[in-house]
């Protein structure tokens, strides 16, 4: 039987922010890093030694390892640091899937005969990587996409982990649930409550059985994966089909004033993101979790596709208004906003009459303070209002 080759390499810079700070500022090699102040963007592994983790509250953090170093992000220096690692990617392999700011998937199966084995290539992406750009990575190699990752995961920070296909089983089946692609905490909760706790209790189920666990979607998928399938290949020129963020709001009762500051924050954060990926979106979707565990999603597509923050943010307040009633019956747990449609900036035809808009000036000069001075050196006054005890009404046009 022909058994696909060793050659899918899933790269991921370790601590990637946390590096970048401790690359350009030899005082913190080292020492426990955390980048960002109200929530955790990123912890070197030093902090991480302490229990600290990305999106954790600030004050949190600091608690767990107070001798932590925090710094504010610097998003222009993430940015460049992320394209020299990209250079060495392309200079690699033709074949480059992007994931992220700090991932890719890479195919080296056609450059044997060029640049010698995947392995060999795996290494010298690892020492390229350092050598340029002066970042830590750790690289997974396997047969599949989704084994390469989990690879890398395994071997991070800093390492080099080869999947052999004869090995599959012996290095997936031992790994906990939580390992597989799609296990979170509701379906980690149901398999770990029936003693199914590692990848290989999954592997001995038959596949109906973890359907009418799971659900059809999620039973065959987890099926698949527990018995390393994944057919997919590395995509080139692969980009995302939505942007979006999202706040986790705890039980505590939100006024409207108050949810109206989170949401324009998170506009803030995804027309930011849409336009420094030179990115427009037709659709805006809000995404909601009621007190109840309920769900509901409602969503709005523009007559033009944009990045304007302050277009986005008239079709969330109007999306937002839509769900007062549900929010006011039921509380609110968590609230998302995304962009989905997208489309290239150059691809979007403008409109008429041909004339830039007042706000693009604006949102350009937002961008570059940030860029400059950390994401948290420009807020909105309502967010202030708030601080201070004077809420600004955010849900009114």
């Amino acid at each position: 039987m022909y058994v696909t080759p060793v050659s899918i390499l899933h790269a991921d810079l370790d601590a990637f922010y946390a590096s970048v700070e401790q690359r350009d500022q030899p005082g913190l090699r080292g020492r426990p890093v955390i980048v960002g102040g109200g929530v955790v963007l990123a912890a070197s592994y030093e902090a991480k030694a302490y229990g600290v983790r990305t999106a954790m509250n600030g004050r949190q953090a600091r608690r767990l390892c107070p001798q932590a170093v925090v710094v504010q992000p610097r998003m222009s220096a993430y940015s460049e640091a992320s394209r020299a690692v990209f250079e060495v990617f392309h200079d690699t392999t033709p074949v480059v899937e992007g994931l992220s700011i700090d991932e890719a998937f890479l195919d080296v199966g056609g450059l044997w005969r060029i640049d010698g084995p995947p392995v060999e290539i795996a290494r010298r992406l690892r020492h390229q990587v350092w050598e340029r750009v002066g970042l830590p990575i750790t690289v997974g190699l396997a047969r599949t996409k989704f084994l390469a990752k989990v690879a890398s995961a395994v071997a991070k920070p800093d390492g080099l982990l080869v999947v052999p296909p004869d090995g599959e089983a012996e290095f997936l089946h031992p790994l906990p649930v939580e390992r597989l692609w799609g296990v979170g905490p509701v379906t980690s909760g149901t398999l770990r409550a029936k003693g199914i706790v590692t990848v290989g209790d999954i592997a001995v189920l038959r596949r109906g059985t973890l359907v009418a666990m799971l659900g059809p979607a999620a039973g065959r998928h987890l099926h698949a994966l527990a018995h390393g399938l994944d057919p997919r290949p590395v995509e080139v020129g692969r980009r995302r089909r939505s942007i979006g963020s999202q706040s986790a709001l705890g039980r505590r009762q939100r006024s409207l004033d108050e949810l109206g500051g989170i949401l324009a924050a998170l506009v803030d954060r995804v027309a930011r993101r849409l336009r420094a990926g030179q990115r427009v979106g037709h659709t805006v979707v809000l995404r909601l979790r009621f007190g109840d565990f309920t769900r509901a999603t409602r969503s709005h597509t523009l007559a033009e596709a944009t990045a304007d923050t302050q277009v986005i943010l008239a079709a969330a307040r109007g999306l937002l208004r839509q769900v007062t009633p549900l929010i006011e019956q039921r509380g609110l747990t968590l609230i998302g906003i995304s962009l989905s449609n997208l489309d290239d900036t150059r691809a979007v035809q403008l409109a008429l009459p041909l004339c830039q808009r007042d706000t693009d000036g604006l949102d350009a000069a937002v961008d570059h303070v940030r860029d400059r001075y950390g994401a948290a050196s420009l807020g909105r006054a309502s967010t202030l209002g708030r601080q201070v005890g004077h809420p600004v009404p955010l849900l009114s046009d």
